[in-house]
């Protein structure tokens, strides 16, 4: 893997490197690094205060995120971090929400011809993904989708999915497997094939309608988690409760001095 030079800042939140990109940035830098000949694979991760907070607890994760080829703003509360933390650096005031980039990078993808692999979810949810996806963007060149099992795979499983991506030609993997796994898997593919892997969250429910996304309002206030806390409160209640806490010391202990340097 290779950091990657961006047309920002990176910037240091709760001790990982962000990229200061704005999401039309980010859509071109994509779209620009899974055409490129590429010699070692790319791997993007979505970052929010859930995955910092994972990161502050979890030294190998925070390790992941370090060597990371680029890490992008998903979470309102990061972008207001970095406002605070790097004033001096006038950072975008947008996040570069995941189902927005999936979106933004299918739009612009159309016309240089960018083929998609999709891995996660259930094989219902990519049904559903793959249908959506070709009637909004019909020129969309969608070359393979799989639901891999809910365990961990064995050597030879994974040495076949590998193979499966490779023969499909795919210059972009979305990875939709929940945090931290879909980071981990990110890694480790980018480690194994010369390809970009983004790490891009519920984006294949919420592009798939399974989902409901919260309204435009509350995500841009930063209130997309209580929206999503509401809806599936069992599932998320100790990911807010503790999630948040963790993000904001871990932020709290980071000097605002804390410099920022270029990757790549």
């Amino acid at each position: 893997m290779v950091t990657v030079a961006t047309t920002g800042s990176v910037l240091a939140c709760a001790g990982v490197p962000i990229s200061a990109l704005s999401l039309a940035d980010a859509v071109s830098k994509v779209v620009w690094l899974a055409q490129a000949p590429l010699r070692t694979g790319i791997d993007v991760h979505l970052c929010n205060a859930y995955t910092l907070a994972l990161a502050d607890t979890d030294p190998d994760f925070h390790q992941l995120l370090q060597r990371s080829s680029m890490n992008l703003p998903d979470g309102m509360s990061v972008v207001w971090a970095n406002r605070v933390l790097h004033r001096e650096q006038d950072p975008p005031r947008e996040r570069v929400y995941g189902p927005d980039l999936f979106r933004g990078v299918f739009e612009a993808g159309q016309d240089v011809g960018l083929k998609h692999y999709l891995l996660g979810s259930t094989p219902q949810v990519l049904d559903a993904l793959v249908a959506n996806l070709k009637v909004t963007y019909p020129r969309a060149d969608v070359v393979g989708a799989e639901s891999p099992p809910f365990r961990e795979l064995s050597a030879e499983e994974r040495a076949a999915q590998r193979d499966r991506i490779e023969a499909s030609g795919a210059e972009i993997v979305w990875v939709g497997l929940g945090t931290p796994k879909q980071d981990v898997e990110c890694a480790r593919l980018a480690g194994e094939m010369d390809t970009v892997f983004v790490a891009v969250g519920a984006a294949f429910d919420f592009v798939a309608g399974t989902t409901a996304q919260a309204p435009v309002w509350m995500q841009r206030s930063g209130l997309e988690w209580t929206h999503r806390l509401a809806t599936e409160p069992r599932r998320l209640w100790r990911r807010y409760l503790f999630g948040n806490a963790r993000f904001v010391r871990a932020t709290l202990r980071q000097r605002p001095t804390l410099s920022e340097t270029p990757r790549g």
